[in-house]
């Protein structure tokens, strides 16, 4: 096999060896996915200044995100269903993040459970938290996250309908899945992955099966789920959350200034500006378009990260040069989870670590700490 030297050697591999409903889950958008490739796309305009003749010695990509040292200011963003793009995805995922110093998030639609992935991870990771009507579901999740001692909230606020993802929509893909004789078909051409899953007892939704009244198996949780994303979620329910949860709470789903306003007067630790992988609404900007306005709009006082569309370290070092103070990744590590398991998340954080490390460089700049606009080519940001 040709070396692994990207993110897109992973993808590729990841869509040979995962099945096409799950492997479509992550490289999908809603719509006309527009704002999806825009998401990538908008990065690319984006041009540095090469400097030269400078000391480049004695680098580093050492940073903080929420005051928690990493080793890059990358954390790994929360994704449903990780744990069917490879068995055991989360547990995987989440050793992965912790022996390369940064954050791993996990969601609410996780595989695994959290008490599964604590029992396999040294570090404390962060809990994505869905609002659902249920509101005794709600909080029973924020006191099982204390309990596993997850070191910060993330509260997703731009999901409270789903948008129409035509792709998934044409595969079956719900919660749960629905084999259909066209995926079943398929599934038989992905014999390793079948193999792996047989294996391995994590094939349900771990943080909802068995934890609500009545959902106690696949049949169920699909009745429960339906309508259980909640389209009332308010700034008062954030407050109500905040109040639950009691720690290091993050917003993600921030593109508008307005709504950055609110985040942050809300008392949010960190905004994640976000449009959900473009995933959501279609026509809206990508999120490195959408970041300057929000950083302008709330100021110094709170942390503002980028996620959606990085598939590079140069992606990251542009985030950080026009304001972030952090970024997160989600495709870019799953394709290498499908593609390799744990070694392909790893190699994933290599990849982005690598080139953020000479892209630096090759700016003049020894100190990811020390990156801003400077380092940008004027009129193409």
């Amino acid at each position: 096999m040709a070396p692994i030297t990207n993110i897109e050697d992973l993808r590729v591999l990841h869509e040979r060896r995962v099945p096409r409903m799950f492997y479509d889950y992550v490289d999908t958008g809603s719509w006309t996915e527009s704002t999806y490739r825009a998401n990538e796309s908008d990065f690319q305009k984006i041009k540095f200044r090469q400097r030269v003749a400078i000391n480049m010695d004695n680098r580093s990509i050492a940073s903080t995100m929420l005051g928690e040292s990493v080793s890059m200011p990358v954390a790994l963003s929360p994704v449903g269903m990780t744990g069917m793009q490879h068995a055991d995805g989360e547990i995987l995922v989440a050793k992965a993040a912790d022996k390369f110093g940064v954050p791993y998030c996990l969601s609410t639609m996780s595989i695994c459970s959290m008490e599964e992935v604590a029992k396999h991870s040294k570090a404390p990771f962060w809990f994505q938290l869905y609002v659902m009507r249920d509101k005794k579901f709600v909080a029973k999740l924020i006191e099982r996250a204390k309990a596993v001692n997850c070191s910060a909230l993330v509260l997703t606020l731009d999901l409270q309908i789903l948008g129409q993802r035509h792709k998934d929509i044409k595969n079956g893909l719900s919660a749960p899945p629905k084999l259909t004789l066209k995926s079943m078909m398929n599934l038989m051409t992905k014999p390793g992955w079948c193999m792996e899953m047989l294996q391995t007892s994590n094939r349900q939704f771990g943080n909802i099966v068995g934890h609500v009244d009545g959902v106690d198996d696949m049949a169920s949780l699909s009745d429960w789920t339906a309508g259980q994303f909640d389209p009332t979620l308010d700034w008062d329910e954030v407050e109500w959350i905040k109040k639950q949860w009691g720690g290091k709470l993050i917003l993600k789903g921030i593109i508008d200034p307005e709504d950055a306003v609110l985040a942050k007067n809300s008392g949010a630790d960190a905004l994640i500006v976000s449009n959900h992988g473009g995933r959501q609404l279609d026509g809206a900007p990508s999120t490195i378009q959408a970041l300057p306005g929000v950083i302008d709009a709330v100021g110094p006082g709170v942390e503002v990260w980028l996620d959606s569309g990085i598939r590079s370290g140069q992606d990251v070092i542009k985030a950080l040069a026009l304001g972030a103070t952090g970024t997160m990744i989600g495709r870019s590590y799953i394709y290498g989870l499908g593609a390799m398991g744990e070694a392909g998340v790893t190699k994933a954080l290599e990849i982005i670590a690598k080139e953020l490390d000479l892209t630096m460089a090759f700016c003049g700049l020894k100190d990811v700490r020390d990156v801003s606009s400077k380092i940008l080519f004027p009129g193409t940001y």
